[in-house]
């Protein structure tokens, strides 16, 4: 894969992930801006996720059918446009509509990149590019998760429309096509999904990301709820689970190519399982900013090391798999934070100890799930 290419598609993930991690953050002064309740600008959050993972069932298929470098630059204009609605939406229910489109063709763009990894780098450095990427995607990640904390939000969706277009230009320019031959036109994950390994490595996937998910998405309103915490203080904590994620992104990549991926992957959901329950406790700052670094750093982990384990998968796998990781990860992450924010709603200690028993029971099983890497 060409440098420039590898740099564009970073380019690409950093715009989609600028505002991802920030929404979850900005959903008090969202809140406070339309005069609703802290749970009801909460659904910012899973009007993206839920139509993000459905639609990125299709983008792998798509690929077989058609030029993928057609398909993104339809889409991430699409996603660019919706970042600019966003921006200027006169109602919360507007708001809402931008973020649904948003999921929709920002899901496009992780299964690019993996499809594209997965047929032009080989097995042994495929990890390495993996966490570089995503590693990006954290640059990103951060970058909105601290302007949340010093602009008004409309801002956090302004930028990324801006830079997005700009983005779009150089894809149009540099990004080389990606035609992968296929004889048949059908969708076919019925195939895909009768292999008892992916299974079952989706299914840990689907629950290791309703877990994460349900905690991570309300952080922001337990930090407000429990401490009283302004959007700074609060910015800045949920930032710091992207700075730790820069690092562990690109060390989990590394170590996958070493220990293993479900190794990694298990050490990863072991610290995010300490960050769960110690949260519980109404700690000092120092604490909290220790907490959420490892927690940011145990989700990436986890994330890197199975990320890897899927670029490993037979080439005729390859575009559905990286289409289903996507799906997935935010159907279950939408459903993780509707459930959670039913639990949360009733009693944060509730939300917190059985998500935080949902991660430790699938560290416990993973290698039933994660077979063979």
């Amino acid at each position: 894969m060409r440098k420039l290419t590898f740099i564009i598609l970073c380019l690409e993930g950093a715009v989609l992930s600028f505002n991802v991690a920030a929404c979850a953050a900005l959903i008090p002064s969202i809140a406070g801006d339309f005069g609703v309740e802290f749970f009801v600008a909460g659904r910012i959050v899973w009007l993206y996720m839920l139509p993000y993972g459905v639609a990125a069932l299709f983008y792998g298929p798509l690929a077989n059918m058609f030029d993928a470098k057609r398909i993104e630059l339809v889409c991430f204009f699409l996603f660019s446009a919706a970042n600019l609605l966003a921006a200027l939406s006169p109602t919360l229910d507007m708001l809402f509509l931008a973020r649904f489109l948003m999921g929709i063709f920002g899901a496009s763009v992780v299964p690019l990149i993996l499809i594209l990894i997965g047929h032009s780098v080989e097995a042994k450095n495929r990890g390495k590019l993996v966490g570089i990427f995503f590693s990006a995607t954290f640059v990103a990640s951060l970058a909105g998760l601290f302007s949340s904390g010093i602009m008004p939000w409309r801002m956090i969706f302004l930028i990324p429309a801006i830079i997005g277009f700009i983005v779009w230009l150089l894809m149009y320019l540099w990004l080389p096509s990606c035609v992968v031959q296929r004889s048949s036109r059908k969708i076919p994950y019925m195939t895909v999904l009768r292999d008892k390994t992916i299974i079952s490595i989706f299914a840990y996937i689907f629950f290791v990301s309703l877990f994460y998910h349900g905690i991570q998405q309300w952080l922001s309103v337990y930090f407000a709820a429990t401490f009283s915490m302004n959007q700074f203080l609060i910015s800045m904590l949920i930032t710091l689970t992207s700075l730790s994620g820069i690092f562990g992104e690109a060390i989990g990549g590394w170590l996958s190519d070493i220990l293993g991926r479900r190794k990694t992957a298990d050490v990863g959901i072991a610290l995010m399982i300490i960050s769960a329950f110690l949260l519980l406790v109404k700690s000092p700052l120092a604490i909290l900013v220790l907490l959420m670094l490892v927690w940011g750093l145990g989700w990436t982990f986890n994330h890197a090391g199975i990320s890897a384990a899927l670029t490993d998968l037979p080439k005729n796998m390859l575009n559905e798999a990286a289409s289903l990781n996507s799906g997935v990860r935010f159907i279950a992450g939408a459903c993780g934070v509707v459930f959670s924010g039913w639990l949360m709603h009733k009693s944060f200690m509730l939300g917190f100890i059985t998500l935080g028993s949902g991660l430790a029971g699938l560290l416990f099983t993973s290698r039933y799930f994660v077979v063979k890497t």
